[in-house]
């Protein structure tokens, strides 16, 4: 009589029957800084045969311990830790992969900002999803990313599409609407802009309003600014 090694939940939900050879479990330590969130992965991942949960930490301390004495194979990290701010999750994402070389980590947040899964991946988690994310797709995630493979959900995916991607509606400029801009972003009036480049009045007008159109901005102050935030000034 035979041995089979139990399906997993990816396998269950598949419908596939086939036997697979049996592979050493990913080793998994949790970092969440809320205790029941922690206890309900591990219920969930514990379930799952090729995983095995071999630590938890609810601060950027212990969880550099943790990952020091267990050696996972990953580390499932909230960004959100006790003090609440996305740089201490972002900054201990760079120390666990910085001082374990094949450490992968994937980020579990209750947050979805484009900036955020652009600076997860800089500071060099393998992956992106959110908290309310359902069961199949977060262990299709943590297999990935056991496979040296990227992993994101759908909307994370978009947001890091989105940060990547240049503006395709980015305004262009002439050198001379360049120019205005820099003026107006100096405060100079109409007449004075026009003094400086040695054109009339009526033809600074004419560039302002192009200026305002293209930045889709109500008023001289928002064109600047708006244009200051696209680095065009």
């Amino acid at each position: 009589m035979t041995s089979e090694t139990p399906m997993t939940t990816e396998q269950r939900a598949s419908g596939t029957t086939e036997t697979a050879a049996p592979t050493a479990r990913v080793r998994v330590v949790l970092v969440d800084d809320h205790a029941i969130v922690r206890q309900g992965l591990r219920s969930i991942l514990e379930r799952e045969p090729d995983l095995e949960i071999v630590g938890e930490a609810s601060t950027a301390a212990e969880a550099t311990a943790v990952t020091e004495r267990t050696r996972p194979d990953i580390v499932l990290l909230d960004l959100k830790l006790s003090t609440g701010a996305d740089a201490e999750g972002l900054e201990l994402c760079a120390r666990l992969t910085g001082d374990h070389p094949g450490l992968a980590v994937l980020v579990l947040t209750t947050f979805l900002d484009d900036a955020l899964v652009v600076g997860a991946i800089q500071h060099g988690a393998r992956g992106y999803v959110v908290k309310d994310v359902d069961t199949t797709e977060l262990l299709r995630s943590i297999r990935a990313v056991a496979r040296n493979e990227s992993a994101f959900d759908s909307r994370s995916a978009a947001a890091m599409v989105r940060s990547l991607r240049p503006p395709a509606d980015r305004p262009v400029f002439t050198e001379r609407e360049l120019r205005v801009l820099e003026l107006l972003a100096r405060g100079l009036s109409n007449r004075d802009i026009g003094t400086r480049l040695y054109i009339s009045e009526t033809t600074v007008k004419f560039h302002v309003r192009n200026i305002m159109r293209k930045l889709d901005a109500a008023s001289r102050a928002e064109a600047v600014y708006e244009a200051s935030k696209m680095g065009v000034i």
